[in-house]
């Protein structure tokens, strides 16, 4: 059974690692300026730094807990901006917009639950607490 922690922290990660890259996209800045995303050339990669960071972290289980509060510090603000269904007038976009809005909640519930349990006994965080002090492993902590 330990082996699900690990495939579950990974398959949870993927989303924020994969899509990190596309934050550098001046496509991807422009959309977020004009969704209204203040200061966007600087925010929108900020938030990518932050997603590859959290998501990293938590696919390797180094510090989980840090990379899941980093990945809610990401999600609450891109869903509240980006995802506004209840703000959009075409039906068909308010449903993408909806969707997207819940997949996000979806994903901060994953996270905060990382943030409350951890990363799992197939991780760094678990080997750093079973090393004897003093050990190079000990160190990762």
């Amino acid at each position: 059974m330990k082996p699900l922690a690990l495939t579950g922290r990974i398959l949870f990660s993927l989303i924020f690692i994969l899509a990190a890259t596309t934050h550098f996209d001046p496509k991807t800045v422009a959309y977020a300026a004009a969704q209204g995303v203040p200061l966007a050339k600087l925010a929108v990669p900020a938030s990518g730094i932050l997603a590859a960071l959290g998501g990293l972290s938590i696919a390797f289980g180094y510090r989980a807990r840090w990379g899941a509060a980093a990945i809610v510090a990401f999600l609450v603000p891109v869903t509240l901006t980006l995802h506004n269904f209840w703000a959009m007038t075409d039906p068909m976009m308010a449903q993408l917009q909806m969707a997207m809005f819940m997949k996000n909640l979806a994903l901060i519930g994953g996270a905060l639950f990382i943030a409350y349990a951890g990363a799992g006994p197939l991780s760094l965080d678990a080997r750093a607490r079973r090393a004897p002090l003093g050990s190079p492993a000990g160190a990762i902590a």
